[in-house]
């Protein structure tokens, strides 16, 4: 049976496959909970917190990803394999998918509207990522 990754993979689909690279990992987790932690600093605007949780999100779901020895061409589908990369159920991709959408409006047409609950939900979806990205076993180096 084709996986999920082979369906998406090949040319003119939005993944490709390439060998995990362990540093390259690490250094997307490092800096997911770098931007993790700072989202949950309440002395920063809404704004702020909402782009570090959901950089974060998308850092974490993308090494999960790459550890699965494939490469996006595509931001939002690191969020609509996490069923396949993390074991993760839609109670988290459906959010973060709505995060991606908020965080395109204000990217590409200025209408940044977030809210403190929305943020606070971002927030936890992450956390929830980054403890299933922590759990992954270790890749093994030829």
């Amino acid at each position: 049976m084709t996986s999920a990754f082979e369906n998406l993979a090949g040319p003119d689909k939005a993944l490709r496959a390439e060998p995990p690279d362990a540093k390259e990992i690490a250094g997307l987790q490092r800096s997911a909970l770098a931007r993790l932690k700072d989202a949950q600093n309440a002395q920063l605007s809404v704004e702020s917190r909402f782009d570090l949780a959901y950089n974060a999100a998308h850092a974490l779901c993308l090494a999960a990803l790459r550890r699965h020895g494939y490469r996006s061409s595509n931001r939002f589908i690191v969020f609509q394999l996490l069923p396949h990369t993390l074991g993760l159920g839609p109670e988290v991709w459906r959010l973060l998918s709505k995060c991606h959408d908020i965080r395109n409006l204000g990217e590409y047409e200025g209408d940044l509207n977030v809210d403190e609950r929305i943020t606070l939900d971002l927030i936890a979806a992450c956390q929830k990522v980054a403890e299933k990205v922590a759990a992954m076993p270790p890749l093994q180096q030829p």
